[in-house]
């Protein structure tokens, strides 16, 4: 029901009747409503938090020539991706309000990438994974290419070509993975998750996922098509993609990589590492010399994931909860921020910060609101960024797989990336807001912020200090099943 709901309800968007976009606009809200309930009411009633092992599950046989079933199931590692992707969804859709061309067919689009979204965070099979996975390409390059900015054509050739690229080795370690050894081939995650395989092969498959997974989440150097398509896109297709697009690459790493092909993973979590480090210097080093605001902050994104990498790559219990974590609060914190440098777009008409300044006599309430969430973005305590950064440096600092001198390497390099990433958040701010620019003309009077964004931007903030007060909130749903996805490096080191 939670995965085809929102889809087959978006089909019906095209026989509402032509009242403006009123009738659109309040159906899709609706929608989203009714399936953020309908999860809530699932994983209050019917989810145990302390059993590690699959619930919920469904497995019925789809198409019976090759043995193709649709197989869904949730646990502790699904469920924080899952509520996030609801929870984004719905307040995206509120966002788009402005959206007045072609309404019905951008709304339609939302609804089939929320299906896509929950369905590739819950499925138990790979080829399911990786169906819903596509479904995800075509709605994202639709609504980039039709309201995007002046490059949209550009930004989403870029997309759809780098993300299909991505998507062509996962399909060929998808189905090595299925048919591989047995004669039975089987695509079924629980029963791959204990087979072995030959070390060569089993890096061969690693790889093939690792790009898959690079792109999507991104990792450098696969990580250009972002900032091009964050400058481009409408900002609730902006929100969508930062807040559950980029997750579902990191899921797919924790998921796949670690879970069916541990002994890989323990031989490249050291390049994961080094790769998590560069890449929060390097993203936090570009993002100053951006001038578009969006591509500033799309940067910032890619910084922040950076931590992600190093959390699944430390294989310890601390450094993956860390990840996990920062999965989940930095989906809030970059959905607000591209819905903020969005909102304020509607008002000024400019995307490049030098025509900015000034701004927060004006507008004072946005400006309030973005300076709250960019100081959550730059980690301060008592906001979620900061326990999930400081839980991925402890995971890092705990671990036993690598020599003292490369710890406190790492952590060092970390901490210059954190002192980095006020940097280019306080001079966005300035930039914006501060200063004498005031604008003259025709726009010299704006309108504050609504009761709709006012709306949306608090429903971000309140998750967002909830769980920096109490993180435990969100590491309590997967905290057992991190222990199990960990115990299969410890057995087999063992037995090495």
């Amino acid at each position: 029901m939670i995965v085809v709901f929102p889809v087959a309800a978006g089909f019906f968007i095209f026989f509402l009747p032509h009242r403006g976009n009123k009738v659109t606009r309040g159906y899709t809200k609706y929608i989203c409503v009714l399936e953020l309930l309908l999860m809530t009411y699932a994983f209050c009633y019917h989810f145990e938090l302390d059993d590690p092992l699959i619930q919920l599950a469904e497995d019925y046989k789809w198409i019976d020539f090759f043995g193709f079933y649709w197989r869904l199931g949730i646990d502790g590692l699904s469920l924080g991706p899952i509520l996030l992707t609801g929870f984004i969804t719905t307040l995206a859709t509120l966002a788009a309000w402005p959206v007045t061309r072609n309404s019905r067919l951008f709304y339609f689009l939302m609804l089939a990438m929320y299906s896509g979204q929950i369905g590739s965070f819950a499925s138990r099979d790979l080829l399911l994974f990786f169906i819903m996975w596509e479904l995800e390409l075509i709605p994202v390059y639709l609504l980039l290419s039709a309201w995007g900015g002046k490059k949209r054509l550009y930004s989403a050739t870029k997309f759809i070509l780098y993300t299909a690229g991505g998507s062509v080795f996962l399909l060929i370690g998808v189905l090595g993975i299925g048919l591989y050894g047995s004669n039975e081939p089987t695509l079924n995650l629980e029963i791959l998750a204990n087979r072995s395989y030959p070390v060569a092969l089993e890096i061969l498959f690693y790889i093939g996922f690792l790009i898959a997974f690079a792109v999507k989440s991104p990792i450098i150097p696969l990580h250009t098509w972002l900032p091009d398509t964050h400058g481009e896109a409408h900002y609730s297709t902006c929100m969508l993609l930062a807040g559950i697009l980029l997750k579902m690459g990191a899921y797919g790493l924790v998921r796949i990589n670690m879970e069916l092909l541990p002994h890989a993973h323990s031989l490249f979590s050291p390049w994961l590492i080094i790769v998590g480090t560069m890449q929060i210097i390097y993203a936090a080093l570009t993002s100053p010399g951006q001038r578009n605001l969006k591509k500033r902050i799309a940067y910032s994104s890619v910084s922040h994931m950076g931590f992600i990498i190093i959390g699944i790559g430390s294989i310890t219990d601390t450094g993956l909860s860390g990840a996990i974590l920062q999965i989940i609060s930095h989906g809030f914190i970059s959905a607000a921020l591209f819905f903020l440098a969005g909102t304020s777009y509607d008002r000024i008409r400019h995307g490049y910060l030098e025509e900015m300044g000034g701004l927060a006599i004006p507008i004072p309430k946005i400006f309030t609101l973005f300076s709250i969430l960019s100081m959550a973005s730059l980690a301060l305590p008592g906001m979620s960024g900061f326990v999930a950064e400081l839980i991925v440096f402890f995971g890092i600092i705990t671990s036993q797989k690598y020599f003292l001198i490369a710890k406190i390497l790492i952590t060092f390099v970390m901490a210059i990336g954190m002192i980095l990433t006020p940097i280019y958040s306080l001079s966005m701010l300035r930039q914006m807001f501060y200063g004498y620019k005031l604008f003259n003309g025709v726009n010299s009077y704006f309108f504050d912020s609504g009761p709709r964004e006012l709306f949306v931007l608090i429903s971000i903030l309140l998750p967002v200090l909830g769980i920096g007060i109490y993180p435990d909130f969100v590491l309590s749903l997967s905290v057992d099943k991190v222990e199990a996805i960990l115990s299969n490096f410890f057995i087999e080191n063992f037995h090495e």
